[in-house]
Order: structure tokens, then sequence, then C-alpha cells
């Protein structure tokens, strides 16, 4: 039976000693988390709406590479994270295993980078998505005028407060989010079949289906960032009733779910939308805009009702990741690994992190700020903040899958719940592979445009991102300099925790 006393700190399995601060914060941990809420909060962070639009928006193609990926990339790096994520348990997930495989600098960076997507990808990327569809399907206010300011702010105060609150409380929000979302799209895709029978299909001819090198360079980082992110229920793996048996089954669950909400939607806005209609920003609303004519003179209220259920969805999604990630940055801070644990207190009552959740808020009201400022229109701005989301999450991995592999090498004694069948070869391989697709996702999001180059193919900078060179890597490579030096920052600042044991 698993042990459901809420306030009994989990067993961990790390092997590296944490530090007494770390130590005391497992005592004000509430074990609240079953089976099904690491599903649903897992489909609430994953599955994200506002990549639909991203991905379609190259065509046809968009299909085929999706089909690849989730063959050569989704369901070996879940089978790799199922066994990692039962095998070693603890409070800050990847954060421990990076530590166990490579030593605190390197978990420090990991942390950091995985930490930082997420209020970046809040305050600059769903907040401008939501505004958008707000702005579209529910009451019209002016792009960049107090209004649009105001709605953006609001949505990163709801998310931020879902992770203050306590998670037996919280965690009925990424739960309701993604019970809203499997709602929306299910309206979206029936609304469709029935404006499939009355009006028909455009055609996809085969000749777009054909895989090409510079979708396959556009493509490729947005669906790894898509499919990147299951293994992040564990970083509250301190929380669960039974991690190690439920983290492997949330972990294969939530994948697969996944790889059915990309596919069908995908399909769906592929053969309806005109290709010219399709942007990152508003090329999911427009889809639903144009199926829900079926509703006749109900379009409006209809359009509205699905308006709401997508911020919904999204506002869940934001939450579940404020949520994981905030408690994973936490666990750094107070095992040694960023500043002098300052950040890494766990309030005593609500058992969460706050301090780390207002540093995650004042993070995504920055970044929100500085891309209200970019020039070009607000879908280039979103294209080019996604962008910054995209690197960083993806420059975490090249640390956290191999960290994986070592683990998997080095410790042969830890319990695995679940094991991926086959040596220990198939493992590494897995492993190695997921790694090289993340290797070449890193550097396209750096440098778009210079592969793209290299094979020939066509590439104007201005016209794909609507923003200048110069701007666009100040912002990116900007990002990432700051992260790896608070990073390393908080490593050395976090020295006199480390000495507590």
């Amino acid at each position: 039976m698993p042990n459901t006393d809420q306030h009994a700190p989990a067993r961990t399995t790390s092997s590296t000693e944490t530090t007494q601060l770390a130590k005391d914060q497992e005592k004000v941990l509430h074990r609240t988390l079953s089976r099904l809420d690491i599903v649903l909060m897992t489909v609430s962070a994953v599955v994200g709406l506002e990549m639909l639009g991203s991905v379609s928006s190259y065509g046809g193609q968009t299909f085929t590479w999706l089909l690849v990926l989730l063959i050569l990339f989704l369901m070996p790096y879940a089978l790799v994270f199922g066994e990692t994520g039962a095998a070693f348990v603890g409070e800050g997930g990847v954060y421990l295993w990076v530590r166990d495989a490579f030593g605190r600098p390197a978990a420090a960076v990991a942390s950091a980078l995985t930490w930082i997507t997420q209020p970046v990808w809040v305050g600059g990327t769903m907040s401008f998505l939501c505004a958008d569809a707000a702005r579209t399907g529910i009451v019209h206010f002016e792009e960049g005028g107090v209004g649009d300011y105001a709605f953006k702010l609001g949505f990163i105060v709801v998310t931020v407060f879902a992770a203050i609150m306590s998670l037996k409380k919280a965690k009925w929000i990424p739960s309701v989010g993604a019970v809203f979302k499997v709602a929306f799209l299910a309206l979206f895709i029936l609304s469709a079949i029935v404006y499939a029978f009355q009006n028909g299909l455009q055609s996809l001819p085969a000749a777009s289906l054909k895989p090409t090198i510079a979708g396959f360079f556009g493509i490729v980082p947005l669906l790894l960032f898509a499919f990147l992110g299951f293994e992040s229920s564990s970083s509250a793996s301190g929380e669960m009733l039974d991690a190690q048996k439920d983290v492997a089954f949330g972990i294969l669950r939530s994948a697969a779910s996944a790889a059915v909400l990309y596919v069908v939607p995908v399909l769906t806005i592929l053969l309806i939308v005109p290709n010219e209609q399709i942007d990152g920003l508003s090329g999911l609303m427009t889809a639903v805009s144009i199926v829900f004519r079926v509703w006749g003179g109900a379009h409006g209220f209809m359009l509205g009702l699905a308006t709401v259920m997508f911020i919904l969805a999204n506002t869940g999604q934001g939450a579940a990741w404020m949520i994981l990630s905030d408690r994973m940055q936490a666990i750094t801070a107070a095992d040694g690994s960023f500043f002098g644990g300052f950040f890494g207190y766990f309030h005593k009552t609500l058992g969460t992190p706050i301090r780390v959740n207002l540093m995650s808020a004042t993070v995504a009201t920055v970044f929100m700020l500085l891309a209200m400022q970019l020039s070009g229109s607000a879908g280039s701005a979103f294209d080019v903040v996604l962008n910054v989301a995209v690197s960083t999450y993806l420059f975490s991995y090249l640390l956290i899958i191999p960290a994986a592999a070592r683990l998997r090498r080095t410790r042969p004694d830890a319990v695995r719940p679940f094991r991926v069948p086959g040596p220990d070869s198939v493992f590494r391989g897995m492993a190695y592979l997921c790694t090289a697709w993340v290797l070449l996702g890193s550097w396209v999001t750096i440098v778009p445009g210079s592969l793209e180059r290299l094979f020939g193919v066509d590439y104007d900078f201005l016209d794909t991102w609507g923003v200048p060179f110069g701007q666009f890597e100040g912002l990116t490579l900007g990002t990432l300099a700051f992260i790896v030096l608070l990073s390393l920052v908080g490593y050395v600042r976090g020295a006199r925790i480390r000495s507590e044991r």
C-alpha cells in the first residue's frame, strides 16, 4: 500500500548527500498527488495548444515530420524517462538526476535553463496567445493599449497565484485546464467534421506532404519543444502518494495522449485552413472560427465559448508549469546550487516555494514587457519569444538526457519498477538519439538560417521573423548568457548551504 501520510517525507533514491536545508524542506511537503493527478497535470503542462498554429504554418509536411518525430523522438524519450523517473524519485526531479550524474554545477545550469523557460514562456508567449484570442473572440481591446497590458499581466498573476496555493488545492487548476483542453479540441474536431460534410475539405496533395530541408529546420525545434517535459511531474515526486509506481505510468500515458492530441488537431487544421492564413499566434483560432460557421446564427456565441475554454486551458497549462518548475528551482536553492538558500524555502503551511514563485512572476512580467517593445507585429513578437523559450528549454536537455544515460550505467543497483526492455545499449542508444535531436534543435534556434544556407536553401531572416537579426540574437543569446551566468553565480553563492549537512 502507498504511504498516504500527507506530511511524510518521500523516500529519495539519490546517491548524493543533500543539504540540511533541503532535508528540512521535505518535512513541509504535502503528499497529495495521485496517479490521475499526475496524468492530468502532465497533459495540462505538456500538450500545448499554442504549438498547433506554429507547427501547422509549415503546411502538409508538418504532418510528415510530426509522424517522424513521434516514432524517432517521442517514443524513445518517453521510455527513457519513464524508467529514470520511476527509479530516481525525490522532490526536484531533473535537478537531482543531473546532480547525481554530473555534479552540482551542471545541475545548477540545467535547473536554471529548465526553470526560466516557464516564466519566459508564460509572460512572453502564452499571455500574447490568450490576449489575441480574447481580443478576437470575446471583447475587443487595442493591441498595445492599456487593456492589452492589463490582460497579459492578469494572466501572469493567475498562473503564479496557482503556484503559491497549497498543492492540494492548486492541483485542480491544471487538472481542470486539461479537461478544458480536451473539451476544446473535441468541440473543434466535431465541428470540423460537420464542416467537412457541408463544405468539403481543401486538398492536401501528396506533394505538400513531401518533407523539405527548410521545413525540417523550421519544424523540428517546435515539435521537440512540444514533446519535451513529460518527466516534469518528477519535480513534485516528493508530493506524490506513490512516486515509484506512478511516475512511469504518468509519463507513458500522458505521452500517448499527447500523440493523439497533436496529430488529430494538426491534420484538421491542414485540411480546413488555407496555408496562407495559418500563423503561430492565431492559426488555431482562425481554424476554429472557420469550422464554427456550421453553428449558423450561434457562431458568435460558440466562438466566444471556445475562446473561454481556450484561455482556461492555457491558464491551467501555465499554472502546471509554474507549479512544477518552481519546485525544482526551490530544491536547487535548498541544495546549495542557487544562491545562499534564500529561494530554497517552502512555506510551512502551504508547502509551496513562495519566494521562487514571486521570482517567476517578476521574470514573466519582464519578458512580457520586453516582448511588447519588439518591433514588428504581435505575431512577430510571439514567434521570437517562443523561440527564446524553445532555445533555453532545449539547451537544458543537453544535460538532462545524458544524465539519464549516465545513471543507467553508474547506478545499476537502483530499483527500477519500470525498465526499458533489452540490454543497456538499447537504453543508451535511445538516449543518444534523443540527444542528437535536441542538439540539432538547439543549434537551429540559436542561429536560424545557418543550416539552411549551408544546404543551399534561401532564407530571408527579416521576412521569417519580422525583426532584425541583431534584435533577435540580442534577445536570444542575451537570455542564454544571462541564465548560465546567473546559475554559476548562484552556485558559487550557495557554498555555505552546501557545507551544512
